[in-house]
C-alpha cells in the first residue's frame, strides 16, 4: 500500500468522496471479495453477482460522501454501509427476476432445499438453496403477510438469512443460538411459509 494513503476504511471512503481514485481503489481491494461473497450468496449466480458488484461500486464512488460514522448516536462501521449498498443492489436484481417465473422457482427451490437436507450429513452446513429465491419471490407472491404470521424464532432466523443474506452459521452467531436449532427454525419456517402460501392460493 502506498505510504500516502490512509490506513482506515473510513478515511479511504473520505478520500474517495473527495475524488481520490487511489483511495477508492483501496476500498475496492479491501472489500470486494467479502462483498462479492454476499452477492453470490443472495443471487446464487456468480455472473449476476459480478454485475451487482459493479453497480454497487459505481454507487459507492458516487455516494462515498454520504457515509456517516454515526447515525442517531449509533456507530455505523464502513463495511456495514458497504454491505447495505450491495444488498440493496442484489435485492433490486432479485425483484427483477419476478417477471421471469418466480412463482415456479420458489416452489422448486423449497423442494430442492428439502432434498438437500436429506442428503447432507449431520453437522455439515448447507448451501443457501432456497434462501435467495425468497427475496426474489417476496413481492410477486405477497409473502410479507405470511412472514409476519411466523413465530419469533422462525421469523427472525428467516429474516436474517433472507434479508441480510447470512449463512446458517452467521445466523446462529447473530441469534446466539445453536447451529442445529437455527437450521431447524429455518427449515420449519420454510414449511410454515409454504403452508401459508398454499392456504392463500399463491403456491401450488
Amino acid at each position: 500500500m502506498n505510504g500516502h494513503l490512509p490506513d482506515s476504511l473510513q478515511a479511504l471512503l473520505a478520500g474517495a468522496a473527495r475524488g481520490d481514485h487511489a483511495c477508492f481503489a483501496q476500498v475496492y481491494e479491501r472489500t470486494h471479495r467479502h462483498l462479492f461473497g454476499i452477492a453470490v450468496r443472495m443471487l446464487g449466480h456468480e455472473q449476476s453477482a459480478e454485475d451487482v458488484l459493479q453497480e454497487a461500486y459505481v454507487s459507492i464512488w458516487k455516494n462515498a460522501g454520504s457515509y456517516r460514522a454515526t447515525v442517531d448516536g449509533q456507530e455505523i462501521q464502513p463495511i456495514t454501509w458497504l454491505i447495505a449498498i450491495v444488498r440493496n443492489k442484489a435485492l433490486d436484481a432479485l425483484r427483477a427476476r419476478t417477471r421471469r417465473g418466480a412463482h415456479e422457482q420458489l416452489q422448486q427451490h423449497i423442494d430442492d432445499d428439502e432434498d438437500d437436507a436429506a442428503a447432507t450429513p449431520q453437522g455439515t452446513d448447507t448451501a443457501p438453496g432456497a434462501l435467495q429465491l425468497f427475496e426474489q419471490a417476496m413481492h410477486a407472491l405477497r409473502i410479507e403477510g405470511c412472514m409476519a404470521a411466523l413465530d419469533g424464532s422462525f421469523r427472525q432466523s428467516l429474516a436474517l438469512a433472507y434479508y441480510q443474506g447470512l449463512s446458517h452459521t452467521e445466523v446462529a452467531a447473530q441469534m446466539n443460538a445453536p447451529l442445529g436449532s437455527v437450521k431447524a427454525w429455518i427449515r420449519r419456517g420454510l414449511d410454515k411459509l409454504r403452508t401459508c402460501l398454499i392456504a392463500q392460493g399463491v403456491a401450488p
